[in-house]
């Protein structure tokens, strides 16, 4: 019997089954000219019994339809041998969805940014489709492909329009399409429960099985879970029509049990909370029930393009050594950041301090970029997030890590089961992944706790440089005020003891005297100590190296590779024992390398638990411990050099307040001594009669060469306030 098949332009074998339906099987095939590899959609009997419409609908979708996220028609062809149609498409070798859930990498659902592109991709397909108003009718993650194209990036493809046919937005079908769990719950009542419902259906019901088909993708699990699965149909049908609005899923853990409600994604499942803050009510609106509740398309659509296009923003939170994700919409900015950043870590945007690239996030965006302007960040260069307000350090423990499987006793006979040992290895290779997720994530937040304390303490020293210097200028014009102001108080006492007067205010003295002793003996004195501590010598360095100098580091000791390495010894069994469950019936031989996979199994369960229990997380619990130890003082160096900056602006406010009114008293005397003048001299003329003596004459020039000085020193006393006035602009002063 040949497995061999053909047409025109293309041969498939039919040994090489890429997926089998109810009207149908997908081989795959290759092009008999250019060898370029395919995938061939034949029909069975069941399927040709169908109304030749029907059976036409699927070649029409698919000339019809042109997308790139639908799997591409390359030729609708004849069989040779049984002269039926044959749809030839291309290949799309990641498998479909379905598979890639099935892998014990995803039980708990895709990784964040996959779930994202299967989203982007699902409903870029999907909006086609009602563009040239189509409906799909048999949505599923086994209906949507995985094509890697030539540069190697994953596009996700709608592919099976079996079930599709036309149909407007206000048009409504009666025919049932379809699988059990993803049927729209009035669909499910006429198909699956077969009650004589008279009721029609709308291009809706297409969201209501996205909605079902997305959370399985975010999860790994469908949202409506009776017990028993398909057996328990009427318990399926109350789960999925007596759920409040809002309720993403409904699950039954025991026979006749109750219905275990929930708003909210599993904490288990692969996105993070920022994620999950976006999808939720996306989710929630695809999967209502009631009519004046039901999402449009249009909303659907336009909702997924909000999500889509926000600044995705990844930060940690040195506070409790955790990678955070935020999505920021890109019309917003800086503030709403901080109110995000917020939400997921309880820390208010006056005591956040973010650090990107050895500066303040502040510095390399400002307040009013949007944040579609922002550089894009990575999980190992990401925002560094510091409290102000609590220096505890603290490392956060996910979810608590599921136990591997335990095998029935080898030893004891006629225990092997190829089944459930398959099933056991497979739950083994679930739970290794989880458990190396967790180490490459523990192993890359030891690194950024080390980033963090060498931009920390960069951030800090720059501080205290940046005071220092601030100190240092005040300094200089504090010295250049007190000189001046001598001069002037001796020039004033010169020109008070001639004309006199013997009791001399002292108030500028006093309060220059006051002001000399808290810059040199308080704040000056506070910024040198702490320079050289923290900057010349260099404290918190040599503290953070002398707390860590005997810890090893995870990725030093290659715990990711070691993690890596055994994982893929448990796929490795894995698969040796699902050959053993296809074979069915082992001989002597193979029973006993059956039973050697389980023992490879178990021991290679035991050492995966061991590097994470033993290897791994005691590290970073005791990095993160050391952590706490150094930031407590590194903050309390921080908050002080902040302090002190704020305490010499307000210094420098009293400084030139002062230069102010020294200016003020200056001038004041000098338009006194002017006075005094003009006074002298008319009273002297009058006293005489127009008729001024030889002595008069003599003592008036002797006023004069007196006044002369005095307006020569008032004239210095201004340059050098002008002087005074140009060294203190606050745009000469340090920051």
């Amino acid at each position: 019997m040949s497995f061999l098949r053909g047409s025109t332009n293309y041969v498939w074998c039919t040994t090489s089954v890429l997926g089998k339906g109810a009207t149908g099987a997908v081989y795959q095939g290759v092009n008999k000219h250019n060898g370029e590899p395919v995938a061939v959609k034949t029909f069975n009997q069941l399927s040709h019994m169908r109304p030749l419409d029907v059976q036409m609908r699927e070649f029409e979708v698919l000339e019809k339809v042109k997308h790139e996220n639908i799997v591409k028609l390359l030729a609708i062809e004849e069989e040779h041998e049984s002269r039926g149609k044959v749809i030839v498409m291309e290949l799309c070798t990641g498998g479909s969805l379905f598979t890639i859930l099935d892998d014990p990498e995803n039980t708990y659902g895709l990784q964040e940014d996959e779930f994202l592109l299967v989203l982007e991709h699902l409903t870029a397909g999907m909006k086609h489709l009602r563009d040239n108003n189509l409906v799909h009718r048999d949505l599923k993650p086994g209906n949507i492909m995985k094509f890697l194209s030539d540069d190697g990036l994953p596009i996700y493809k709608l592919t099976d329009f079996g079930a599709a046919r036309e149909l407007h937005e206000d048009q409504e079908f009666m025919s049932l399409y379809g699988t059990e769990e993803y049927l729209h719950p009035h669909m499910y009542e006429r198909a699956v429960l077969r009650k004589p419902v008279a009721k029609t259906f709308g291009a809706t019901v297409d969201l209501w099985s996205i909605g079902v088909t997305l959370y399985h993708v975010a999860t790994g699990n469908l949202p409506f879970r009776p017990y028993g699965g398909r057996r328990n149909k009427e318990t399926m049908h109350y789960i999925t029509t007596e759920k409040a609005s809002g309720v993403l899923s409904g699950v039954q853990t025991s026979e006749k049990g109750s219905i275990t409600w929930s708003r909210e994604l599993p904490k288990n499942c692969q996105l993070s909370d920022g994620c999950k803050k976006l999808i939720t009510p996306i989710l929630a609106g695809l999967l209502e029930l009631e009519s004046q509740r039901i999402w449009s398309f249009e909303k659907f659509f336009a909702e997924v393009t909000k999500t889509l296009d926000r600044k995705l923003l990844h930060i940690f939170h040195t506070n409790r050594v955790q990678n955070i994700r935020v999505y920021l919409h890109p019309d917003e900015t800086y503030e709403r950041l901080q109110c995000l950043i917020q939400d997921q870590t309880e820390i208010s945007p006056v005591n956040q301090i973010l650090l990107y690239k050895s500066t303040y996030l502040l510095t390399e965006v400002g307040l009013d970029l949007p944040g579609r302007s922002y550089k894009s960040t990575e999980m190992h260069k990401p925002i560094l997030l510091f409290s102000k307000e609590n220096n505890n350090v603290t490392l956060v423990v996910d979810n608590e890590i599921p136990n591997f499987p335990k095998f029935p006793d080898m030893s004891l006979p006629k225990l092997t089961s190829v089944d459930s040992d398959a099933g056991l290895a497979k739950t083994a290779c679930s739970v290794g992944h989880v458990c190396k997720k967790r180490v490459e994530k523990l192993s890359q937040n030891s690194q950024l706790i080390n980033k963090c304390v060498h931009v920390f303490t960069k951030i800090v020293s720059e501080k205290l440089k940046s005071v220092l210097s601030k100190s240092d200028h005040l300094q200089s014009v504090f010295k250049c005020t007190k000189y001046l102001v001598e001069i002037s108080v001796r020039g004033h006492k010169s020109v008070n003891n001639m004309i006199g007067i013997k009791n001399i205010s002292t108030d500028l003295k006093d309060e220059l005297d006051k002001l000399s002793d808290e810059l040199n003996n308080s704040l000056s004195l506070a910024i040198q100590q702490l320079h050289q501590r923290y900057v010349k010598e260099r404290t918190l360095t040599r503290e953070w190296q002398s707390a860590t100098r005997s810890f090893k580091c995870p990725n030093k000791n290659r715990a990711p590779a070691k993690i890596k390495t055994l994982v893929e010894r448990l796929r490795d069994s894995w698969q040796h024992l699902l050959r053993d469950r296809a074979t069915r019936s082992l001989t002597y031989n193979d029973e006993q390398f059956h039973v050697l996979e389980i023992i490879k199994i178990t021991e290679t369960s035991r050492r995966a638990r061991t590097l994470l229990d033993t290897d791994v997380q005691p590290v970073v619990t005791q990095l993160a411990d050391c952590m706490a130890d150094w930031y407590k003082m590194a903050q309390t160096v921080y908050l002080q050099a902040q302090i002190l900056d704020k305490d010499f602006d307000t210094f420098e406010h009293r400084l030139l307040g002062f230069i102010e009114r020294a200016n003020d008293t200056d001038a004041s005397f000098h338009d006194g001594l002017v006075n005094v003048a003009k006074v002298k001299f008319t009273s002297s003329g009058a006293k005489h009669a127009g008729r001024i003596s030889a002595q008069d004459i003599q003592a008036l020039r002797a006023s004069l060469r007196g006044l002369r000085d005095i307006d020569d020193l008032v004239s210095d006393i201004k340059g050098n306030n002008e002087m005074l006035k140009h060294l203190t602009e606050p745009s000469k002063l340090c920051d």
